[in-house]
């Protein structure tokens, strides 16, 4: 390990543990959410509005949560919001209601976006020019193992009880302790005052905006309505938590072979590839997978898509910053972050009313239409734009969907 990666390690461990943490509570709750509201008969459309209340409040706290920890600092910033998700998360224990469900997912939201840019402006801003890229590494695959972490707690006890939701909440707040434990002081730079145009972004990479808002639809319908469709199957609780996590461990697995694939050819065929390998994949589960198929089979199936789709918005990313100046990278990632948040809160309504007029295979019909939108608007951009030199290419870096803290820029 270099001298320069071990002067940053007590900040990063103490930072990736707390992520770790909040990361575990947060996955945790959005698959107990799906079930507890089916459980509560729930229709798939609430569901859905209540998964897309999530990323409406990330959408929001990511452009707001900067100015507060400009003004308070980031270690009162993340203990403020962290208590806040904390009694939220109990909220929907006491008000079984749907209005109120999305309401508080809706504030829960607006808190995570804030602790993830406490999070990621810390590290970026203690990082040097040569671990920045070792540190954001380690950061995207904690996400992603945290999220396989939280998806298995689900079996430890019943949903339509009340302990989960008391695990929610406790994960929260330890993740408060790793960080107001911690002697590392967030540099003064850690927020940045880059300003999002996205009529600018457009126009540099046309592909880029497309994509992000489509990567949103796919994510976050699979993570909030997943669950349904895997209820809907006959999976009992705890292989629902195996199917969940069998998606995002695919994504984990897939990340790095597709992030090196897309720094040594056009990234856009690489994303090409993988969306089209997902719309394959699930229309065979459509017209070639009996419904009494083993549930083994329907893991592998979940595994296939997942490593499919999850590392597409890294590739995008990363597409994105081989095409803009490297001053506009901040702002860059800011407004894809916002974009795929758009989508994010479009895909679980839209999906959750497709599963409610043509049952659990309406989910199955927007993840197709997303993807195969993605591939073909891909090709037609290939066809219009070459590729940057491979030697001109930012290196890949896997990054999960966290917000940073950015402002819009009227255009």
């Amino acid at each position: 390990m270099s001298t320069s990666m071990r002067s940053v390690l007590p900040t990063l461990v103490a930072l990736l543990l707390g992520y770790a943490l909040m990361q575990i509570g947060n996955t945790l709750q959005g698959t107990l959410l799906s079930v507890r509201g089916s459980i509560e008969q729930f229709s798939p459309t609430q569901i859905g509005a209540v998964g897309s209340a999530f990323w409406a409040g990330i959408v929001v706290g990511s452009l707001w949560a900067g100015r507060v920890i400009q003004q308070v600092g980031h270690t009162r910033t993340f203990a403020a919001l962290a208590a806040i998700a904390a009694s939220v998360a109990l909220l929907h224990l006491l008000v079984i209601s749907p209005l109120v469900w999305i309401a508080a997912r809706a504030v829960t939201g607006f808190c995570f976006a804030g602790l993830f840019i406490a999070v990621e402006s810390w590290l970026n801003a203690s990082a040097t020019a040569k671990t920045r890229g070792q540190v954001l590494s380690i950061y995207g695959m904690t996400g992603l193992i945290a999220g396989i972490g939280g998806q298995m707690l689900l079996p430890t006890g019943d949903p339509a009880g009340f302990q989960l939701f008391c695990f929610v909440a406790i994960l929260i707040c330890l993740a408060l302790v790793p960080t107001a434990l911690s002697r590392a002081v967030a540099p003064a730079q850690a927020v940045s005052d880059t300003r999002i145009n996205l009529v600018q972004l457009y126009r540099q990479s046309p592909f880029g905006v497309v994509a992000a808002v489509l990567c949103g639809i796919t994510t976050s319908s699979f993570f909030a309505l997943g669950p349904i469709w895997a209820q809907e199957r006959g999976l009992s609780t705890a292989e629902i938590a195996i199917f969940m996590a069998c998606g995002t461990l695919g994504g984990f697995l897939t990340t790095w072979p597709l992030g090196w694939l897309s720094d040594r050819m056009d990234r856009r065929h690489v994303i090409i590839g993988a969306s089209g390998m997902a719309a394959a994949i699930l229309l065979a589960l459509i017209h070639f997978v009996p419904a009494t198929v083993p549930t083994w089979l329907l893991f592998f199936y979940v595994a296939i898509f997942g490593g499919s789709v999850i590392p597409t918005y890294s590739i995008v990313i990363a597409h994105v910053n081989d095409m803009v100046k490297p001053g506009e990278f901040v702002a860059a990632a800011g407004g894809l972050l916002i974009l795929q948040g758009v989508g994010s809160v479009i895909g679980p309504v839209i999906s959750g009313v497709a599963m409610t007029e043509f049952g659990r295979l309406g989910l199955l019909y927007i993840f197709i239409v997303a993807q195969a939108l993605m591939a073909i608007w891909g090709a037609y951009r290939s066809l219009m734009r070459a590729a940057p030199p491979t030697a001109e290419k930012e290196s890949f870096t896997p990054e999960p969907p966290v917000p940073v803290g950015t402002q819009l820029e009227p255009s």
